[in-house]
């Protein structure tokens, strides 16, 4: 059952928001409570022994809640109703449960829990790749080859178990209600031999599978166009809850990089609707990896 917020809306669908998403809300739920409540941030946090700098980081969704510490905040800000109150502390339950990644805590990094959790909410996840095919899109001898470069015969246990992280992300797509995923990529990424003619042909015949369906959309910037649109790939995550930013993810060799900053998404969309421009149709872009699956 879905929590609601003070004035009688669902904030976020418990069945497929992951906990990420609901901490976001929940904290940006308070926030709103407490500058209705015309307080600081240092006096909120002087409520429940926490640092202006902790309210913060909670306001953000950045960090877990406790019910004890939602609960004083709450009668801090007014809150008294007994159903309103329920339904903020039965977020906070929810916000803190472990979504099904963590019990891969041990072969993936502590900035990429997060995108799994934000990945699970969106309602669109649109991306442009240059080097590889989408984790998403991944087979999975596409992405074995990755994650051992191309000695696919060397995968270790972790490597095996990154490759289950990778199957269990991608069932988001088989899903009801599933995100809508729409595909920049690179001509050069489908050109690549990654893991070997087979792989790479296998791989290939998954993407036109993929780009028949209704909700996922792939599209081709080719050699003759080349764009220079984008310096790197990245992610723009949107989501239906109003409460949730849209975030834009990037990747680097130590962690990653989540920018939220209004000019900031603004500046990654613009780029997304140049390459979208640039790109061949979906059309064209499904004829493309016809011919080249033919090829190989």
């Amino acid at each position: 059952m879905a929590s609601v917020d003070a004035a009688g809306n669902s904030p976020v669908d418990a069945r497929t928001s992951a906990p990420t998403a609901r901490r976001m809300v929940l904290g940006a739920q308070l926030r709103r409570l407490r500058e209705a409540a015309e307080l600081s941030r240092a006096d909120a946090g002087f409520t429940i022994r926490a640092s202006e700098s902790k309210m913060s980081r909670l306001e953000a969704g950045k960090v877990s809640f406790k019910e004890r510490d939602v609960a004083d905040l709450l009668t801090t800000y007014g809150v008294n109703d007994p159903v309103e109150r329920e339904a903020f502390l039965d977020l906070v339950k929810q916000s803190n449960q472990q979504g099904w990644w963590h019990r891969y805590n041990n072969v993936i990094p502590g900035w990429f829990n997060d995108f799994v959790g934000l990945e699970e909410s969106a309602s669109l996840i649109q991306s442009y790749e240059h080097q590889f095919v989408p984790g998403l899109l991944q087979t999975e001898d596409y992405a074995r080859a990755v994650m051992t470069h191309g000695r696919p015969q060397h995968a270790t246990d972790d490597i095996e178990q990154r490759i289950d992280v990778r199957r269990r992300r991608q069932r988001i797509l088989a899903r009801p209600g599933a995100p809508h995923l729409w595909v920049v990529l690179d001509e050069s990424v489908l050109h690549r031999p990654v893991g070997g003619r087979k792989v790479l042909s296998g791989q290939i015949a998954a993407l036109l599978e993929a780009s028949s369906l209704p909700h996922i959309t792939v599209q081709i910037v080719t050699f003759e166009r080349n764009s220079n649109a984008a310096e790197g790939a990245f992610t723009m995550l949107k989501f239906a809850e109003k409460e949730l930013p849209t975030l834009v993810y990037i990747e680097h060799l130590t962690g990653a990089l989540y920018l939220d900053r209004l000019d900031e998404v603004e500046t990654y969309g613009r780029v997304l609707d140049t390459l979208a421009v640039e790109a061949e149709t979906p059309e064209d872009s499904r004829q493309i990896l016809a011919k080249l699956r033919s090829d190989i």
